[in-house]
């Protein structure tokens, strides 16, 4: 293997020696890397260059996981009958236009929360399809068996992205505003929409003689409710979605708000994202197959729980700006402990034709409780403090961990199961 991948001396059952994977793996690699810029210029314009409250952060949030709720069932049996790379890559190309609209609106004073409201909303109803079609993608490249160990490959893409992009970011936002960096984002999609054009995969696919799309919505909704493993993985990582983003919801306000930190110093922060993310791709794998799938995901829980409560109790300063970075990297690592496993759990037990509509069904259902989390998130954020909120989530997260330890269908997990366990 020649160029830079070969100098890495990879193993001869390597992933990355796969030519198909390969490019999936560039492609996550560079998306990622802007969507670090998005994930810090779109809150950093919502709250520094329209003063938003945190009930308006909040609102902006829920904006984007609304689709999710709206959408999600009829969207996984639309891609049960069409081939997923085309949506896959149609998606990255469509987020880059919408997130080109951003700084359009600011040029021409157009801007305002109602428009990021149309944008997060946008964005969403695109991932609800796209970001399914993605997943199952993984699935016509690398065998099942290997699920774990390719999630922790694009979990390790993510986070050289995290590392390096927080702090591009940081100085794009302070060179050029939060708004125009955006176009940064929509240049790197475009460049993944060209790494995936071409690509061939084999894909399998039933044939419906005569398809039914109520029937076959209940089909897939069916299959996931009388899976016990999946109805328990979808309770328990929902509530821990309802954690996450009510802590989420405040953490660049108490960064910019309680820390008084700039753009380019919450960037520089958030390189601890990447850190944990690092950290947690290359051990996950290993440490998945000590504990067991299931006890390594219930580990995620915790980690993200104290990420959030230590920072809840941080005084401002040097220390606040520790904690702060401390609890991105627990919340990353804890992040992809529970991913890494979350979703090689649910496609290794799915066959091939349901794919597409379990994981819309397990995307819609974790992701009920994260809007009404972001909400409330923002709400006591207003009323009661930026503080409560991020205790509230690091409390709920390490309750989630220990009832979730007690429930033996998430504990006695201790092997990845075959399609039909």
């Amino acid at each position: 293997m020649s160029g830079w991948l070969g100098r890495l001396r990879l193993g001869p059952n390597d992933l990355l020696r796969d030519r198909i994977y390969r490019r999936l793996w560039l492609s996550i690699l560079i998306s990622s890397f802007g969507g670090q810029i998005t994930m810090l210029a779109l809150p950093l314009t919502a709250a520094v260059l329209l003063n938003a409250t945190p009930t308006q952060m909040g609102l902006l949030t829920a904006m984007e996981l609304a689709p999710f709720v709206l959408f999600s069932l009829p969207s996984g049996v639309w891609l049960d009958r069409v081939h997923k790379l085309p949506v896959y890559i149609a998606g990255e190309g469509l987020i880059a236009l919408i997130l080109a609209s951003v700084p359009a609106a600011w040029a021409l004073d157009m801007l305002s929360m109602n428009f990021l409201y149309g944008v997060a909303f946008s964005i969403g109803c695109i991932f609800v399809t796209a970001g399914t079609a993605a997943q199952i993608v993984l699935t016509q490249v690398v065998p099942r068996e290997r699920l774990v160990e390719a999630h922790a490959k694009n979990a390790l893409a993510s986070s050289g992205a995290e590392v390096a992009g927080p702090g591009v970011a940081g100085v794009l936002i302070k060179l050029v505003g939060a708004p125009l960096a955006l176009l940064a984002d929509a240049v790197l999609l475009m460049i993944s929409v060209m790494i995936l054009r071409g690509v061939r995969v084999t894909e399998v696919r039933v044939p419906h003689s005569k398809p039914h799309f109520w029937h076959d919505l209940r089909e897939g909704l069916a299959f996931v409710v009388q899976h016990r493993l999946l109805l328990s993985l979808a309770l328990v990582v929902g509530l821990w979605q309802m954690c996450h983003h009510a802590a989420m919801v405040v953490q660049i306000l108490i960064a910019t708000r309680t820390l008084g930190l700039n753009e380019h110093q919450v960037g520089m922060c958030y390189i601890g994202l990447g850190l944990g993310t690092i950290t947690a791709s290359t051990v996950g794998n290993r440490v998945s197959r000590r504990l067991g799938p299931g006890p390594c995901l219930v580990l995620g829980f915790a980690v993200c729980g104290v990420g959030w409560l230590q920072l809840a109790f941080a005084p401002v300063g040097t220390w606040g700006v520790a904690s702060f970075v401390l609890m991105l990297l627990c919340f990353s690592a804890g992040a992809v402990l529970i991913f890494i496993n979350f979703l090689a759990l649910r496609q290794a037990v799915t066959p091939e034709p349901l794919l597409g509509r379990m994981t819309s069904t397990m995307r819609w259902l974790i992701l009920i409780p994260a809007g009404p989390g972001a909400l409330l998130g923002g709400y006591v954020g207003e009323h009661a403090g930026l503080r409560y909120a991020l205790g509230l989530g690091g409390v709920g997260a390490l309750t989630l961990a220990a009832w979730a330890w007690h429930h033996p269908v998430i504990r006695n997990v201790k092997t990845l199961p075959t399609a039909g366990t």
